[in-house]
């Protein structure tokens, strides 16, 4: 099995690294965020004595890791269109390894691509101490894989790369945006308190924003106990996709004929 998720692993990465412009350009949607939004509203805006770009850096990461981890798993749908997905299916690999693996490459790839964005955290006004770096780069970990186990859970049900991307938006902006990442959830409408309590991405950016500002909406064992529970369910999901291959009266996308 670890031979097997090293191989899927190894893959993908390659494939990454073949497309570094993707690293550069991914780097503009968080930066566009953090510097011009959180300038434009930083001027109107403080989280108490916290400065707005310092406040929302953490949201940034968590924006950055989010789409990241989503790009990574398109690399699933655009396989299965080109027929590639068919040919990992019949190698000796074990199904849930793929899913594995998947899930373990789309994880690094988000995390170099949020690692990218760290050396800015000083230009927002960040300064932490060894500690709060260690505890911030574990939580960037957490967020990882715990995007790179949807992501992988939602494209697995895919067949076309053109209806994917509008599908995983739609799923993943309201998420974003529930999270709390640009905003304190302690001042916002009581519905979107209790929508946030059911959003992963809303615990992985508290993990994040604690480990910088040190102070936390939810307990941080709670949400590393919520992330651990989610990825485990959404990594069972894929792994059932995956078991039931090419089949595709089990697919979910093409029952609701989103197939291209």
């Amino acid at each position: 099995m670890i031979r097997g998720i090293y191989a899927i692993v190894i893959l993908d990465l390659k494939r990454a690294w073949l497309d570094r412009a993707r690293l550069v350009a991914g780097l503009a949607q968080p930066l566009l965020y953090l510097f011009v939004l959180g300038a434009g509203l930083g001027a109107s805006s403080q989280q108490g004595a916290v400065e707005y770009k310092k406040y929302i850096f953490p949201g940034v990461l968590g924006l950055s890791l989010l789409f990241s981890a989503a790009f990574a798993a398109i690399v699933i749908v655009f396989d299965r269109q080109i027929g590639f997905f068919k040919a990992v299916l019949v190698s000796p690999l074990p199904r849930y390894a793929i899913a594995y693996g998947k899930i373990t490459s789309g994880a690094i790839q988000a995390f170099v691509q949020g690692v990218i964005v760290l050396p800015f955290a000083p230009l927002a006004g960040i300064s932490m101490s060894f500690g709060s770096l260690i505890q911030l780069i574990l939580s960037m970990f957490i967020a990882s894989l715990t995007f790179s186990a949807l992501g992988v859970a939602v494209a697995s049900r895919f067949k076309s790369a053109t209806v994917f991307p509008i599908v995983s938006n739609a799923i993943l902006m309201p998420m974003f945006f529930l999270s709390g990442a640009l905003y304190p959830l302690k001042n916002a409408p009581h519905w979107m308190q209790v929508a946030t309590h059911f959003d992963p991405v809303a615990y992985a950016v508290d993990l994040m924003r604690g480990s910088i500002l040190g102070v936390f909406y939810f307990p941080p064992a709670l949400s590393i106990t919520v992330l651990v529970l989610f990825v485990s369910t959404v990594s069972w999901s894929a792994v059932s996709v995956f078991k039931r291959g090419e089949d595709d009266s089990s697919l979910g996308a093409t029952q609701f004929n989103w197939r291209r």
